[in-house]
């Protein structure tokens, strides 16, 4: 039986069709602009749309479908929240969804999508099928992150199981769109390392730049936003690993590519793991982009 996915995002939705969910191919996936300036209901209206161009290529409807968010509905509330894509928050999104579609809706974030298809269908499946505990990761211009345990999202009594980007990490992140502050995404995303390396050294660069100028050898300022990220990589994960204990770590997102994470990161994470040794196994992605719509098509 086919299975549906919808990944919204703040400037684009992606739907994709699998044809089942044990050897998955894909049948159709396509993309459109969100809109999202255009309001609420119009991305309802978007989603619709996307879904009705894939059927009608396709020459059926779904039964039902899986989308992915970039926020969370909160278990007890019904609401939608902690979206970035801030226009959603406060809505009964989902049931919004499900009266616009007409047909069963499963709904999760953006990383719980991610860690289910690395799991499925990505990395997981491919190298250590039998595992139980998998933790997917993303980092890029924010930290997120999922749990899958025994094929199972866990989203926790609250909505936010994998939230670790919130957790506190050091000061020097600074204010946090969520109103904290030194959130590990403050400290070790993407957006926020540059704009440490330039509130630091009044130097604009990109991500990618610092971290050739790292491996060069070359520029002090470089090393100095490069290892300080590896040193606060190994704090925050260390303290996922304490209470989760995954036996897999899949870590997707721009940053994420940094190889030093591997290696140099993995020795960090050592020094505060409650172990002697570090026995988790770390993964770059397989599925790249591609993993939050084909994660929210095994939602359903």
């Amino acid at each position: 039986m086919p299975i549906w996915g919808i990944d919204l995002g703040g400037t684009k939705i992606e739907g994709v069709v699998l044809n089942d969910d044990k050897v998955p191919k894909i049948l159709v996936r396509k993309r459109i602009d969100t809109e999202a300036a255009q309001g609420y209901q119009h991305i309802i209206s978007r989603i619709k749309l996307l879904i009705d161009t894939m059927a009608h290529e396709l020459g059926y409807f779904p039964e039902k479908i899986g989308l992915g968010t970039p926020g969370v509905i909160d278990p007890i509330s019904g609401l939608m929240k902690n979206a970035n894509t801030t226009i959603l928050n406060g809505r009964y999104f989902k049931e919004d969804v499900k009266k616009a579609l007409g047909i069963p809706l499963q709904m999760a974030n953006d990383a719980n999508c991610f860690a289910l298809a690395e799991y499925k269908m990505g990395i997981v499946a491919r190298e250590s099928p039998q595992v139980n505990v998998v933790f997917g990761v993303i980092m890029g211009t924010g930290v997120g992150g999922g749990i899958v345990v025994n094929g199972q999202l866990i989203h926790g009594r609250q909505g936010i199981g994998g939230e670790w980007g919130h957790n506190f990490l050091d000061v020097s992140g600074g204010p946090c769109y969520c109103g904290k502050a030194g959130c590990v995404e403050t400290v070790i995303s993407g957006k926020n390392l540059e704009r440490y390396h330039h509130e630091k050294f009044h130097e604009s660069k990109k991500l990618k730049d610092i971290y050739q100028g790292h491996l060069s050898g070359t520029s002090p300022n470089d090393s100095h936003t490069i290892n300080r990220l590896i040193t606060q990589f190994g704090r925050a994960m260390a303290g996922v690993i304490n209470i989760l204990d995954p036996d897999i770590i899949v870590i997707g997102g721009g940053v994420g590519n940094i190889d030093l994470l591997y290696t140099e990161g993995l020795k960090e994470i050592k020094k505060h793991v409650f172990n002697s040794k570090l026995d988790t196994i770390f993964h770059k992605p397989l599925l790249g982009d591609s993993a939050g719509v084909f994660g929210a098509a095994y939602l359903a």
